[in-house]
């Protein structure tokens, strides 16, 4: 247990609104309102921490809504402990409906949450996470404010059934548009079948970005120990969100802050958690942007070389075959991180938000159930973390190893003159809409080798960065049998997609990124042994083609529909920096730095 020296009540950041004698008329504005719906005087100036509760759950976020319940078990925890809850609101953030992207609210998020920590009175902060991008734009902003802070996720669903056959949330749309695209079912079962991915309250109940990036969390010390995957309706949750409310006033008595936390050892760990969790690819976008507002610079070669020899260990959907819900019941977070630490492949002093080490929070975090969550020595996949391959097109792009089915490596991996390694042609699509209306002409000739390419799907581009690479064949190779093909862009792809796509190609197209310069009918090599993929021309007519490109103007994509887009557009970095807003990342700890200014 770690020794911090206890703050008193009259260092409560909350004391310079609700108790400066120096500033009584501003004193008094601050408090008369507050007294207008019940609280009272002596809660606000008694010296009692005022705990904020970051409210991520609304009717636009369905995966986070039942915190809205949940949130009166955080604040029963609050006032047990001696302190004062103030609830207040987070953008929604819901990335199935949100269009053109729900990554457009991640940095937007992080805004609205910094200027809340900064500007009101509050000590700590409680952080209600679930959907994928509501646990990053929560910790890139406990970052970057340095209040004391901890993570609260909502839980994932229970496991979807269909009969005896478990069903994955994302991970049964992606096999039912095949399957819908075949002709072996109709528009009515599809729904109907999607449908049942979803039986509960929560988040997704597969190992895509909600429960990677709250797992990771969990990693990184922000969330109470075994926390992460406790499923949305089990009593445990109710009961961690009062043991969290607790535990937020006493790391404000501690002074224990996400700096603190937030260490290069804490990321490295997250790192090697993700590969072995089977994470999803966005983790890597989202991890690098929490290190950058923590002053920390991760990079994706990082991933690779800390990442790509750790074998998987959890065997759930979509790199697995079982769900959350098993997850947790075999030992969850703390049971890998227990195998990942036996062999030797974590910090174990790594501090967390309980006042322990991570390593002191692991005795007798065995797994539960050695087909859930396998030993070190008998993974699922030996080598199971992220490439970050490179090349003439781009500086980085990461495909997600776990994910390489059987199919996919007799097809494309197993040539004995050329293991690892694949060519083919690439046919070229200008984002979603252009890919829609054309994949099934019969005039691309897109066969069993070639590489689907989807570019302007970035950060700019899109924008956002959208959810778009992990592209389905034509319907005619699907009704042949050939499911997947290789795909290549400069968007995203879902995490609880199973398909081994090359993604995150940065720069993107739109900003100069070399995929702009494709043609469909190129040929490309991509080689996983070197970490590279090549585009089969000479360098030569490769600069003709970017001065043929300069002169037209750049690479075209469509114009800002909102000032937000814009906005953001103007200012953010590519996804191998996390997608920031470049200047957001220079502000850290601003809540000791720069106290804000009177308002009267």
């Amino acid at each position: 247990m770690a020794n911090f020296q206890r703050i008193t009540p009259e260092q409560l950041r909350s004391r310079y609104w609700f108790d400066n004698p120096d500033h009584p008329g501003t004193t008094a504005l601050c408090i008369e309102r507050y007294l207008n719906y019940g609280i009272t005087l002596d809660e606000l100036t008694s010296g009692k921490p005022i705990i904020g509760i970051c409210q991520s759950g609304s009717d636009l976020t369905p995966c986070n809504r039942h915190h809205i319940d949940l949130v009166k078990r955080v604040k029963d925890g609050i006032r047990a402990a001696g302190g004062v809850p103030f609830e207040f609101p987070m953008h929604p953030i819901h990335e199935n409906v949100r269009r053109p992207t729900a990554a457009l609210d991640r940095n937007l998020a992080y805004l609205g949450i910094v200027e809340v920590l900064h500007g009101y009175p509050l000590d700590g902060v409680v952080l209600t996470t679930g959907c994928d991008k509501t646990t990053p734009a929560a910790l890139m902003a406990a970052a970057t404010v340095n209040i004391p802070a901890i993570v609260l996720s909502g839980g994932p669903m229970l496991n979807g059934w269909r009969g005896a056959e478990r069903v994955g949330s994302g991970t049964i749309i992606w096999e039912l548009r095949k399957r819908l695209a075949a002709g072996d079912i109709d528009y009515a079962e599809f729904l109907s079948r999607a449908s049942d991915s979803a039986p509960s309250i929560g988040h997704c109940n597969t190992m895509g970005t909600a429960s990677t990036m709250n797992s990771m969390a969990e990693v990184l010390g922000m969330s109470l120990p075994g926390s992460a995957v406790i499923p949305a309706p089990y009593k445990e949750r109710a009961m961690v969100a009062y043991d969290t409310g607790t535990r937020i006033v006493d790391m404000v008595w501690e002074d224990l802050r996400p700096l603190d936390i937030l260490t290069r050892e804490a990321f490295e760990n997250a790192i090697v958690a993700c590969s072995a969790l089977g994470g999803s690819s966005n983790a890597p976008v989202h991890i690098n942007a929490i290190a950058r507002h923590a002053g920390i610079e991760i990079n994706n070669d990082d991933w690779q070389r800390l990442g790509h020899e750790i074998p998987l260990l959890a065997n759930v959907m979509p790199a697995g075959a079982f769900l959350c819900e098993e997850f947790h019941r075999a030992g969850g977070v703390p049971a890998i991180l227990h195998e990942l630490q036996t062999a030797g492949k974590l910090h174990g002093d790594a501090l967390t938000v309980n006042g322990r080490s991570i390593g002191d929070n692991l005795q007798g975090r065995e797994t539960q159930d050695p087909d859930v969550i396998c030993r070190y020595g008998d993974p699922l996949v030996e080598h199971a973390g992220f490439l970050n391959l490179k090349g003439n097109l781009f500086d980085s792009a990461l495909m997600k190893t776990s994910v390489i089915s059987r199919d996919f490596r007799e097809r494309f991996l197993n040539d004995p003159n050329d293991p690892e390694a694949f060519e083919g042609k690439v046919v070229v699509f200008d984002g979603s809409e252009d890919y829609h209306a054309r994949i099934d002409d019969p005039a691309l000739n897109i066969d069993a080798r070639t590489i689907l390419v989807m570019r302007g799907a970035g950060p700019v581009g899109h924008p956002g960065g959208a959810e778009v690479v992990n592209m389905q064949p034509p319907e005619a190779l699907i009704k042949q049998g050939i499911e997947s093909l290789p795909c290549l862009g400069d968007g995203r792809q879902s995490g609880t997609s199973g398909s081994p796509s090359i993604l995150n190609a940065s720069p993107e197209a739109a900003t100069g990124g070399g995929l702009a310069l494709l043609e469909s009918g190129d040929r490309l090599r991509v080689d996983l042994k070197r970490g590279e993929v090549q585009l089969l021309i000479e360098a030569s007519e490769l600069e003709v083609r970017r001065e043929r490109l300069a002169q037209q103007g750049g690479y075209r994509y469509p114009g800002h529909q909102t000032p937000w887009q814009e906005i953001q557009r103007s200012m953010v970095e590519p996804l191998d920096r996390g997608m920031t807003l470049e200047p957001a990342t220079k502000y850290r700890d601003v809540a000791r730095r720069h106290p804000p200014r009177d308002n009267h």
